[in-house]
């Protein structure tokens, strides 16, 4: 068993893959989840259950959280750093405007406890395989202290500088993944409406110099037309939010995020983002 005592909050798809890495990597782990039914297969695994957010700070020396939004992370961080000692360090892996991540880094600190923001490049699978890219921010010296987790939990981890420069880099990438989402599922449509096969397109595509990892990640699901989400809809919408937040302002931002947006309110939010297709289909 490893030293460290961990705590996760957060069991989410992506959260819940992660956490039970970590706990099979040998460390000692408590998990808080407000669904508390979500907790009950990392308990049969060994981990621990927190009482509440502040139990898990108060017995944990390092606590991970992984949330779905800008809203609940501030939430929970209220929470966590209500009675906190002095010292223990809090990393948040979930995709937020840089702003709030700078937010927090200040609210950690005012409250003596350090932070470290960490998002993850990646969906579901590469959470459960363990080989994430880690974008992380915040001090050097906290980062060195969570170099051994982020080595479990992914395949890569960067320093990029002080909070909010992981953030920044996360919706940079997340905008190119929309990006590249959207001109497979124009240029897939527009071949068909040439009379070319999605089949051979894709083909195309993939052998190719245009093809890349995240088309032959979505060539299935493009050819059988079923889109369970990896990672939903609903969130890229939300991440090229943050984005145009950040200060994007590109002459392909207005229009991808309209197109995303309005898959979302087709009723396409919860199916994965590649579902953007039969939006534009219709």
């Amino acid at each position: 068993m490893n030293k460290a005592k961990l705590g996760w909050a957060g069991l989410g798809n992506m959260g819940k893959a992660m956490a039970e890495n970590l706990l099979k990597a040998g460390y000692e782990l408590t998990v808080f989840n407000r669904n508390r039914e979500k907790e009950q297969e990392l308990i049969a695994l060994g981990a621990s259950s927190a009482a509440n957010l502040q139990d898990l700070t108060s017995t944990c020396d390092v606590v991970f959280s992984m949330l779905s939004d800008d809203h609940a992370v501030k939430e929970v961080y209220q929470d966590l750093l209500t009675n906190s000692a002095p010292g223990k360090l809090l990393i948040d892996m979930s995709t937020v405007a840089p702003e709030t991540s700078r937010y927090l880094a200040a609210l950690a600190h005012e409250k003596q406890a350090r932070f470290l923001e960490a998002p993850v490049s990646g969906s579901v699978k590469p959470a459960q395989d363990g080989t994430l890219i880690i974008l992380a921010a915040g001090e050097k010296e906290d980062y060195q202290k969570a170099e051994p987790f982020f080595d479990v939990l992914g395949k890569l981890s960067l320093f990029l500088g002080p909070a909010g420069a992981g953030s920044s880099a996360k919706v940079a990438i997340n905008y190119l993944l929309a990006v590249n989402i959207q001109a497979v599922a124009e240029t897939v449509l527009f071949a068909e409406s040439n009379g070319i096969s999605k089949e051979d397109m894709l083909t195309i595509i993939n052998e190719g110099a245009c093809g890349n990892g995240i088309i032959k990640l979505k060539t299935q699901s493009i050819l059988k037309d079923e889109y369970p989400a990896a990672f939903a809809l609903k969130y890229i919408v939300k991440d090229l939010k943050l984005a145009q937040g950040a200060g994007l302002k590109s002459p392909l931002s207005v229009p991808l995020l309209k197109s995303f947006s309005d898959a979302q309110a087709e009723g396409l939010g919860d199916e994965d983002l590649m579902a953007v297709i039969k939006h534009l289909r219709s």
